[in-house]
């Protein structure tokens, strides 16, 4: 592969830049607060001597050159959407990314385009990871979970008129095509053309593309990738990752002191690719030099014992959901973890008898908190000299009882409801604040910035931190309940039922009292074929919670969730919110 100015004309026909797609430049700020407490901002200023280093920008198209160059006979292994099993290695990957790369050029993508896809966690998304960044265009990766109406927002408001789809998801652009004016070309991510929806195959453009490219030099704040948000509470938001945020976090998330990567693992990425870019795995895996594993759409128990055993999986990712499935089929089949030896889990906090029963198996469980607007990570749970020495009990009840440590790209705060800072004293609970190099300044198309005047972006989570540098989320602060001016926090009274035999998933929420304007309500699902009873739950509650966090009501049901896995709580809320209520019935 080949570098090139990225001047050098791109495609057989140039649209004009849109609106949004190009990097914008802001004056970067200092803050004094920490010292002075003054909250005036300053601007940063050149030093009068400059360092004489080379300057070369940031780009994914660099992680790849150097996997190919570095660990060329690596290996990629991938389910596909029938269920097949394909493999190459990082130099074939570098290939068919150059064919992608030279096949989007040829559709006429030039630099400020967004690409969308619809697909999966297979070896073609993987190459649309590098070849619609690589030549200086924007892959929004549209999350298929979310409903039509969001779906159908993201790929209008991303601005794409290119979309290339998994065969899964043809019904799906079948649906949402007619209200898609903007796209003009749909791509079958196979070998076959979708007739249905006039899509053209990937792999017949693939076919007699040059497999070398010439990538141009990007400016490091070019946008790579558009990730949206889940939707939650509105449409989704669109948060614009830079080159430059993509590589940094990449670099952070591989240290020791986070996921721990080196040539020597196979990694397994459970995480959608569509969700935050599955978390970064990927770039991390390639800058150590990582085997990995690409498990498609089959993220129950039995398909990824499969891949773990077959391929070696030395690490894997995932929210608790996927993990709950997971050793519930170890649990009924009685197999064991194979060479697995590490997971980090996220989306919602790790149920403490998921963690032990981890570690039962041999395998290290680490958590790891953060969000779409920090590509995602934020902090992580890795164990430190300074709590070694409190004993290997107390070691354990940190690392799994806290989300993470403070890594070096995101600083934290707590704050309370004035905005004062609040000490790490690991009691003390306040709205958590972050920011740093792959922190979101402002959503996509958004003038307003994200942050506050301090330069801060508010997470909407409830935290503490202690004098270790442990962070703690106690609750997100709209699902925090309040029952007679005490605080209940509902991911600690899910964590305790979680424990409980048979219990599959455990939500809480807080529904209207007429004496104590709030009390909890937990909802729970079981495992199939578990039979589990209201007096046991209770039973085991009344040894891990204190008497006035019993929940007032303890209700069987599905645990619906959200596009990105984790429990949707405002659907619970609307569903029970006066369940405590004289004459309601339940679902």
């Amino acid at each position: 592969m080949r570098l090139a100015v990225a001047s050098e004309r791109a495609g057989p026909r140039r649209r004009p830049q849109r609106e949004g797609f190009a990097a914008r430049r802001h004056s970067a700020l200092l803050w004094k607060d920490r010292v002075t407490g003054e909250r005036e901002a300053m601007q940063i200023i050149d030093s009068p001597m400059t360092g004489l280093m080379q300057d070369h920008p940031l780009q994914v198209s660099a992680l790849l050159r150097y996997a190919e160059a570095a660990h060329p006979g690596r290996e990629i292994v991938s389910r596909q959407v029938d269920g097949s099993i394909f493999r190459y290695d990082n130099r074939g990957l570098a290939r068919r990314v150059a064919q992608a790369a030279n096949m989007l050029r040829s559709l006429g993508i030039v630099p400020g385009d967004v690409v969308s896809s619809l697909a999966w966690n297979t070896h073609r998304h993987l190459e649309l990871f590098y070849a619609v960044p690589g030549i200086g265009a924007v892959l929004h990766t549209a999350n298929p979970r979310l409903s039509d109406d969001h779906v159908a927002y993201t790929i209008d408001h991303a601005g794409s008129h290119v979309l290339l789809i998994d065969e899964s998801f043809v019904d799906l652009a079948v649906r949402l095509l007619p209200r898609l004016g903007k796209i003009e070309t749909v791509i079958l991510l196979g070998d076959r053309a979708g007739d249905a929806i006039g899509a053209l195959s990937y792999e017949a453009l693939l076919r007699d593309r040059p497999d070398i490219v010439e990538w141009p030099w990007l400016t490091e704040r070019s946008g790579a990738f558009l990730c949206y948000t889940s939707g939650t509470t509105g449409d989704p938001k669109g948060v614009l990752y830079s080159h430059r945020s993509i590589v940094l976090h990449a670099y952070a998330a591989g240290l020791s002191g986070a996921l721990g990567f080196s040539a020597f693992d196979c990694v397994m990425p459970c995480q959608s690719m569509y969700h935050a870019t599955a978390w970064g795995l990927p770039f991390a895996a390639a800058i150590n030099g990582c085997k990995i594993v690409l498990p498609c759409d089959r993220m129950d128990g039995a398909s990824l014992q499969e891949l773990i055993q077959a391929e070696g999986v030395t690490f894997s990712g995932g929210v608790p959901t996927i993990w709950t499935m997971y050793l519930d089929h170890l649990r009924r089949s009685g197999q064991g973890v194979g060479s697995l030896e590490r997971i980090v889990i996220g989306g919602s906090a790790v149920p403490r008898a998921m963690a032990t029963t981890f570690q039962s198996h041999g395998v290290e469980v680490r958590q790891l908190w953060g969000m779409t607007e920090t590509s995602p990570v934020g902090v992580i749970a890795s164990p430190t000299p300074a709590i070694e020495t409190h004993g290997a009990d107390a070691r354990d009840e940190i690392v799994w009882t806290r989300q993470g440590r403070l890594q070096f790209g995101i600083e934290l705060r707590i704050v309370d409801e004035e905005g004062r800072a609040l000490p790490h004293d690991g009691r003390s609970a306040g709205a958590l604040h972050v920011r740093g190099p792959w922190t979101v300044e402002r959503y996509f198309r958004s003038e307003a910035s994200a942050l506050d005047d301090d330069g801060w972006f508010d997470t909407g989570d409830i935290a503490t931190i202690d004098a270790d540098g442990f962070m703690r989320i106690t609750d997100r602060s709209k699902d925090v309940i309040k029952s007679g001016g005490e605080w209940v926090s509902s991911i600690d009274l899910e964590n305790a039922a979680m424990a409980c035999a048979g219990v599959k998933i455990a939500a809480v929420i807080g529904a209207f009292h007429p004496k104590w304007e709030e009390r909890p309500v937990l909802i729970v699902e079981a495992h199939a074929g578990d039979r589990v009873t209201e007096e046991a739950i209770r039973e085991h509650l009344a040894r891990a919670v204190v008497k006035w966090w019993m929940p007032d009501r303890i209700i069987f049901d599905t645990v619906p969730l959200t596009a990105t896995g984790k429990i949707a709580k405002r659907e619970l809320r609307e569903r029970y919110a006066n369940c405590l209520s004289s004459g309601h019935r339940s679902a």
